[in-house]
């Protein structure tokens, strides 16, 4: 998951936007609060914004400083969410910000993707497909690529695949000595074809995607939502969405927050991209 497509917390003691912002009137400390664009989201979890959203570039004496993060990562989470503990808040926070090794989100590094649900309509009927979108370098900058697709009309191709219950449905071991003739039989009964796969077999619903879309049976409509994941920081995953809320603690927000180690982190991202 090829074509470019951009798109576009709480710790003990824990810290309210009114602390962050009590030296703005009302309206305006809630416009400062929210977080309205991705990239926003990564300055102010690096603390590389100050709290009028103007951007601290590097070399600056404030740049990263860790007063301001303390005041940051605590609201990047969606205060809604009672899925997130608040000891597994307090845990996540006290690594970010850990004065030996903080860590940072790095934009054009690698273990983050986007996911995006769309809507298109294949042969002439609506459906839902997920699109997987991740970040390479390119001669001087950078671009979003597809690095992967789900589609569920897809998966209806491989139903039988990895099935070694039905032993009539095979070529024999000995086929070859008959220049494999026998082969009319497995084109005949199209539908159980994957049969004839290897067990291990994984679909390339990508591969699909990009043919039926040249030709004309997939046709994109709109997009429905995006969401973002990410596995940059050490033994941690935390997933983040835009909420739209007319309140402080709105826009890019951390909505999913696991502990996971390196082999459920293989296991994790082979779940959400459905490899």
């Amino acid at each position: 998951m090829k074509k470019t497509l951009l798109f576009v917390v709480l710790i003990m003691p824990l810290w309210s936007e009114a602390q962050t912002y009590n030296s703005l009137p009302v309206d305006e400390s809630v416009f400062y609060a929210q977080t309205k664009q991705v990239n926003q989201f990564f300055r102010r979890f690096n603390g590389e914004e100050d709290v009028k959203g103007n951007k601290i570039y590097s070399g600056d004496s404030t740049v990263r400083d860790p007063k301001l993060r303390k005041k940051y990562v605590p609201i990047l989470f969606d205060n809604n969410n009672s899925g997130i503990s608040r000891d597994m808040k307090e845990l996540f926070i006290n690594q970010v910000l850990n004065k030996k090794s903080p860590a940072y989100l790095n934009f054009h590094g690698n273990n983050w993707f986007a996911e995006v649900s769309a809507t298109f309509t294949y042969n002439k009927v609506k459906a839902n497909v997920i699109l997987y979108l991740k970040l390479v370098e390119q001669n001087q900058g950078y671009k979003w690529i597809f690095s992967n697709v789900y589609f569920d009309e897809f998966t209806k191709y491989f139903k039988h695949l990895g099935d070694t219950t039905n032993i009539k449905l095979f070529l024999h071991p000995l086929s070859h000595e008959i220049d494999f003739m026998n082969m009319n039989k497995v084109f005949r009964d199209q539908e159980n074809i994957d049969y004839y796969l290897e067990s291990r077999y994984v679909p390339d619903h990508l591969a699909m995607f990009v043919t039926e879309v040249k030709r004309g049976n997939l046709k994109f409509e709109s997009v429905n939502s995006v969401k973002f994941h990410f596995f940059q920081i050490p033994n941690w995953y935390f997933e983040v969405t835009y909420f739209n809320r007319n309140e402080a603690n709105s826009g890019w927000l951390i909505s999913n927050l696991l502990w996971i180690t390196q082999n459920e982190k293989k296991e994790l991202i082979r779940n959400y991209t459905h490899e």
